[in-house]
C-alpha cells in the first residue's frame, strides 16, 4: 500500500461566499447544535391516536474548524437522524442549529437556504447507491459545481481534476462509470464529490463500514490529509469504536435519541464513565492482551422509541441500575472534564 498524498489547495478560486474554509480554526464555532430535536408521528391504525417517535431529543454540541465530533451508539440510538438534520435534509422540530453563526431556522429565502447547504456536505456509508450509474465520474464530480457556482467549463473542469488527484482518482478514471470502480475507489469518488465545493463541515454517516479493513485505513487516512489541507470540520458517525479512536477529537454517546456522554477522546477512552460508555468501549476488540477490557454485558435490547421507559432510558439495561433510576431522568452534568447522564456518577 503507498503512503497517502498530502494533499495540497485547489488552485482554484474560492467558491462564493463562505463556501471555502480555511485551514486555520476560527474563534467561533462552525456548527453548533442547542437542544436539537426531531419528532415524528406515528399511526397506530385507523381508531388510535398518532404515537410519537423521540427520535432526536435536545442534542447539543459544538464543532470547530479541523476539529472531528464522533458520533456512537446502537442503531436505532437517533445517529442517522442528527445527520439528517444536519444536513438539512430534515427540519427539526425544535431546538436551534446554527451554521457559521446563521441559525438555519431562519433561513427564509431559497437562496439562504442554498448557502447553508453548500457548508454541510455528506458522505453516506453506501458510495454505489450514492452515485449516478448513468453519469461519468467527471459529470458527477461536475454537478456540485454546476448547481451552485458560476464558474466556466474551464474552471469546473480545472477544479474536478484537482480533487480527483487529491482523493487518488486518476484522469482517465474521470471518463468512467460507477460501477466501473471497487467499494474503496467509489468512496474515494464520494468523498470528493463532498468536497468539491470545499465545505466548511462534513457530515460522514458509517462511510467505512462497507470497507475491507486495509482499505478502510486508506480511506480514513484520506479524510485526515483532507481535513489537514482545508481545515473541515467532520462530524463522524460509527459503530466501529476502534474507528473512532483513531480520527476523533471528541466523542458523543447516544442512546434513545439523547446524550449521555460526551467529551474528549482520551477521556473518554481512557475513564469511561457513564455504564453505556463503559459497556461500549469494553466491547472492543483488541489484539494485544494488555489492551483487553473486562467485559461488561449488556442484557436485553434497545427499547422501543414508541414506548420508551420512564425515568433513565438505559435503566432496564443498566447493570449499576438502583429503583431511583427508573423514576429520575438524569440531566447532562460535567463529570471529570466531560457531561455525563448518569446519576450514579
Amino acid at each position: 500500500m503507498s503512503a497517502p498524498r498530502s494533499p495540497t489547495p485547489s488552485p482554484v478560486a474560492n467558491i462564493g461566499t463562505g463556501t471555502a474554509s480555511s485551514a486555520v480554526p476560527s474563534a467561533a464555532p462552525l456548527l453548533q447544535a442547542e437542544g436539537l430535536t426531531r419528532h415524528y408521528d406515528v399511526s397506530r391504525g385507523w381508531f388510535a391516536t398518532k404515537a410519537t417517535v423521540r427520535a432526536l431529543d435536545g442534542v447539543s454540541f459544538a464543532l470547530e474548524a479541523g476539529r472531528t465530533l464522533a458520533v456512537v451508539g446502537e442503531s436505532g440510538c437517533g445517529k442517522s437522524t442528527l445527520a439528517r438534520a444536519l444536513t438539512l435534509i430534515e427540519t427539526p422540530t425544535a431546538g436551534r442549529l446554527r451554521i457559521r453563526g446563521q441559525d438555519a431556522a431562519q433561513a427564509r429565502t431559497r437562496a439562504e437556504r442554498q448557502a447553508l447547504r453548500r457548508e454541510v456536505q455528506m458522505v453516506f456509508q453506501n458510495p454505489y447507491a450514492a452515485l449516478n450509474p448513468r453519469k461519468t465520474i467527471a459529470q458527477a464530480l461536475a454537478e456540485p459545481l454546476l448547481i451552485n457556482t458560476r464558474f466556466t467549463a474551464a474552471e469546473r473542469q480545472e477544479r474536478v481534476a484537482h480533487l480527483a488527484d487529491q482523493v487518488g482518482l486518476r484522469p482517465e478514471h474521470l471518463r468512467r462509470y460507477p460501477h466501473m470502480f471497487s467499494g474503496g475507489q467509489r468512496q474515494r469518488i464520494a468523498i470528493a464529490r463532498a468536497m468539491i465545493l470545499q465545505p466548511g463541515i462534513l457530515v460522514a454517516d458509517e462511510p467505512t463500514s462497507a470497507l475491507d479493513l486495509s482499505i478502510q485505513a486508506q480511506i480514513l487516512n484520506l479524510f485526515m490529509d483532507l481535513q489537514q489541507a482545508y481545515g473541515t470540520g467532520y462530524v463522524f458517525i460509527s459503530h466501529n469504536l476502534a474507528v473512532v479512536a483513531h480520527v476523533a477529537d471528541e466523542v458523543m454517546v447516544m442512546y434513545l435519541g439523547r446524550v449521555v456522554e460526551h467529551g474528549s477522546k482520551q477521556r473518554l477512552f481512557e475513564q469511561p464513565r457513564h455504564p453505556y460508555t463503559q459497556a461500549l468501549i469494553s466491547a472492543t476488540p483488541a489484539l494485544r492482551a494488555a489492551d483487553r477490557r473486562v467485559r461488561i454485558p449488556i442484557h436485553g435490547e434497545l427499547p422501543s422509541p414508541l414506548r420508551p421507559p420512564s425515568g433513565c432510558a438505559f435503566h432496564q439495561r443498566c447493570p449499576m441500575a438502583i429503583p431511583r433510576c427508573a423514576e429520575v431522568s438524569p440531566a447532562l452534568r460535567e463529570v471529570d472534564g466531560r457531561l455525563v447522564a448518569c446519576d450514579l456518577v
